[in-house]
Parts: C-alpha cells; structure tokens; sequence
C-alpha cells in the first residue's frame, strides 16, 4: 500500500466516522435500541482510530508500515461495517445477524495483527 493510499484511508476512515457518527447521534437513537446505538458508537470510534493510525502510517517509510495499513484497512472495513450492519438490522432480517456475525471478529483479529506488525516492526528498526 502506497504512502497515498494509505492518506486516503485514514482520510477517508475518519471523514465517514465524523458523518456516521453525527448520523448515530442525531437520527439513530430514536429508531434503535441504547446498547445497538453503543454498538454503532464502537464501530464509529475504532473506524475513527484507524483512519488516524494510517494517517500516521503515511508519514513511516519503514517496509513493515505496508502491512500493517493493509490489515488496518481490511480489518476496519470488516469490523466496523460488519457492526454498523448488526446494530441497523431488524427482527425481519435476522440472517443478517448470521451472515455478519463471524465478520465482526476476524475484522477485529486482523486490527490486533496489525498493532502486532507495528510493534515488531518498530522493534526491529
């Protein structure tokens, strides 16, 4: 992942937290229950987080910072887009929850395996 790519990651990632966020706060709590709604709140801060981690990410020339945008981009579109679904669904739809359900946690294994990759990465340089 280019030092671009991974700026328009974080940029983007942090951009849509800020919209979905407001969304959540000002339009959701009315149609969705309180822990949904902190549900979406999680999904809304670690998407949030990762987008400013690879901000970071873009400034590190280091070989290790590839990867690790690479785990951060796919594990934040997994996890936090795999929660957003989950806290929107209704009862009409429940093999959302069957299908999005597993989602949730490889996407957050795969943000761990990256903190991991920067650690090890930052350890050896």
């Amino acid at each position: 992942m280019t030092f671009k790519q991974r700026r328009v990651w974080g940029a983007f990632f942090c951009g849509t937290a800020v919209i979905l966020g407001a969304f959540g706060a000002h339009l959701l709590e009315a149609y969705i229950s309180g822990d949904a709604l902190q549900s979406y709140e999680v999904g809304v801060r670690y998407q949030f987080f990762h987008g400013l981690a690879l901000l970071f990410l873009s400034l590190d020339k280091n070989p290790f910072a590839k990867r690790t945008a690479m785990l951060f981009v796919i594990g934040t579109l997994m996890f936090s887009c795999s929660i957003y679904g989950l806290s929107l669904h209704y009862s009409s739809i429940a093999w959302l929850s069957k299908v999005l359900g597993p989602i949730t946690p490889i996407g957050g294994l795969l943000l761990i395996l990256g903190w991991i990759n920067m650690v090890i990465g930052y350890l050896r340089n």
